[in-house]
């Protein structure tokens, strides 16, 4: 397998992630609503004046919290104000991250199940396929963090007041202005959060397919085919998106958050923000943008595998 399993790899990656790149756009907007909102105030104490033996309380009304839209209106918003062009927004830092995440996880994840696979039997038992995923997604997460970073920056720009936009031209203007601006360690603010992400996306995306593929293959229920393909990369998205949410909203906070020169950040890492979080919005906050995840990481994953299984027909006797 060797260096063709990247190769493999990295152009069924870069395939699905161009394709289904606004509706990662769409979860990463909807994540960050209500990141802004201040728990209200609930009550405002006057001192006591002179020869005053009582204290006055104010009661100040809390702030109207801001309506949470569906994907479907976040969309809409960003195709009205900021035209087509943005739903495309960061597509070039998409691209680099495929190319460096996707490539490296999806070909040591090969390597790793040709190792582990039994010579004899030629299966590989359910937990070797998680771990070899855990180690896979780990290793290519810390290698492609500063293109995440800059993807999820890029899209969130159009979200912010004009004068607050940081404008990056392209995901290479996006890192070097980081490198210069807030330090070279900034490209890889959030990458326990992100390596934390994709050990569990390639572990229960990488691994539930094989499974479920083997499983439809072993029970008789398909064949080997575009149908059985689909149908096991769609299941394996499913369970990626549901295992992989609660962390993805946080990275994409952590990595977006806004740290002024001499001034406190917003979050001190991810355990602060989870709790900020909790504390502000709720514990489904977590779930934030769970549809447009499930509705991306749905597609992705077909995609992902579809295109997967085709260049390997075709590089077949290579």
């Amino acid at each position: 397998m060797g260096v063709k399993g990247f190769v493999e790899g990295g152009i069924a990656s870069i395939v699905a992630g161009c394709s289904t790149h606004p509706l990662d756009l769409i979860k990463v907007r909807m994540q960050l609503q209500g990141e802004n909102h201040a728990p209200p105030v609930q009550s405002l104490r006057q001192p006591a004046v002179t020869f005053q033996t009582t204290t006055s309380t104010v009661h100040a009304p809390p702030p109207p919290r801001p309506p949470r839209v569906g994907p479907v209106t976040v969309g809409v918003r960003i195709f009205q104000q900021e035209g087509v062009a943005a739903l495309f927004s960061g597509v070039s830092a998409t691209v680099l991250r495929q190319t460096l995440y996707s490539t490296t996880r999806m070909g040591l994840y090969e390597i790793l199940k040709q190792k582990w696979t039994d010579p004899e039997t030629r299966n590989i038992p359910l937990a070797r396929k998680i771990a070899a995923g855990l180690i896979a997604g780990g290793i290519g997460a810390a290698v492609g963090n500063p293109a995440d970073v800059a993807m999820v920056r890029m899209q969130a720009d159009g979200r912010l007041p004009p004068a607050q936009r940081r404008n990056y031209k392209s995901v290479v203007d996006a890192i070097t202005r980081m490198a210069k601006q807030e330090g070279v360690t900034s490209l890889w603010r959030g990458s326990s959060l992100t390596v934390n992400r994709a050990m569990l996306v390639t572990a229960s995306q990488l691994a539930s397919y094989d499974q479920i593929k083997e499983t439809i293959l072993e029970k008789g229920v398909m064949r080997d085919g575009l149908g059985t393909h689909v149908t096991a990369s769609f299941a394996a998205g499913f369970v990626a998106a549901v295992a992989s949410n609660p962390v993805d909203v946080i990275k994409t906070r952590v990595m977006n958050m806004k740290v002024e020169p001499g001034a406190a950040p917003p979050y001190k890492g991810a355990l602060d923000c989870a709790m900020k979080t909790v504390q502000a919005e709720g514990p489904m906050a977590l779930y934030k943008g769970f549809i447009p995840t499930i509705s991306r990481q749905g597609p992705f994953t077909v995609v992902l595998f579809v295109t997967l299984e085709q260049v390997r027909k075709l590089l077949k006797d290579f």
